[in-house]
């Protein structure tokens, strides 16, 4: 499978590249845990994704550019998770949400040896996704109608309180997502502006943002979109993560400066798309747990 996927980069002619795992700056995002590594005052963080160093390659002018590598996320393991597990991350200038959506399904289905899966894939946006699915315009709806949906008891409710992306979250995973087609891929396109951290406003309706998930039945395989370039719109959305992570009592890491230097420098219009490895052959494999397609699983649980 990893041979399949070079040379599906190699026939479109896009680099592979390789960049450090180890940074000073760990992500700002309030869902993601970094796993440090040394001691203060000179403690380094091992990467949860390549992203940040890849874009700082399209702002040099590399063009497109793929990675593999091993990632880490601190809390992570389940039956589709894991602290240390392999993503496959690639970068297209000029392309746009529809391409970028197209190749990421083309992939999926020469990785898993099933070409037919490209033009069975069921394509929809978030917001349809959820009227269709649970006849709930979510646009309109406010938290306690989203926590009625889910049937939700006081103690969740507390919890969660007027955390709408959380709610939002929640329905998908729990309500939607079980029913999703068997076999098949299911493209979700158009999330919450509030859902993405580093996607761009779509530009025919700012409330949604050009972010993409494709799935596999209720396997959840590749997430993408197409790049916010405007420095000073992620740094502010950086800040807001900062304090989005004061509020919840979470460790508030320092921005990145040489990735909003970058950006500042000037990233070309491009699409990303990130791909789980290992969830990839679990599909493959026909599996329902990490663990059956990892080796070595007792020095990462």
């Amino acid at each position: 499978m990893l041979r399949r996927a070079r040379q599906f980069f190699e026939r479109r002619e896009i680099l592979e590249v390789d960049t450090p795992i180890l940074t000073r700056f760990p992500v700002t995002d309030p869902h993601i845990a970094s796993l440090a590594v040394g001691s203060s005052p000179h403690a380094l963080f091992l990467h949860t994704s390549p992203e940040y160093r890849m874009k700082q390659l399209l702002a040099a002018g590399f063009g497109d550019i793929y990675q593999i590598c091993k990632v880490f996320r601190d809390g992570e393991r389940g039956a589709h998770h894991l602290q240390e597990f392999t993503l496959v991350e690639w970068y297209r200038q000029d392309f746009g949400l529809q391409q970028i959506m197209r190749e990421t399904i083309e992939f999926l289905a020469t990785l898993l040896e099933k070409p037919a899966l490209v033009s069975t894939a069921e394509i929809t946006s978030y917001d349809a996704l959820f009227r269709e699915s649970l006849d709930l315009d979510i646009r309109a709806a406010d938290s306690s109608q989203l926590a009625a949906s889910l049937n939700a008891d006081r103690d969740l409710e507390r919890a969660i309180g007027d955390d709408r992306d959380a709610w939002l979250d929640l329905i998908l995973t729990q309500r939607i997502v079980p029913r999703l087609t068997p076999d098949r891929f299911t493209v979700i396109s158009h999330y919450p502006a509030s859902q993405a951290a580093l996607a761009r406003r779509c530009p025919d309706d700012p409330a949604c943002a050009d972010r993409f998930e494709v799935y596999y039945g209720s396997a959840e395989l590749a997430n993408g979109y197409v790049e916010l370039t405007d420095a000073d719109e992620q740094l502010a959305r950086f800040r807001r993560d900062q304090q989005h992570r004061r509020s919840r009592k979470l460790p508030v890491h320092e921005i990145d400066a040489d990735f909003v230097a970058a950006l500042r420098a000037g990233l070309p219009p491009s699409a990303g798309v990130a791909v789980g490895f290992e969830r990839l052959l679990m599909v493959h494999e026909g599996e329902y747990d990490i663990a059956a397609v990892t080796n070595f699983i007792s020095s990462v649980s």
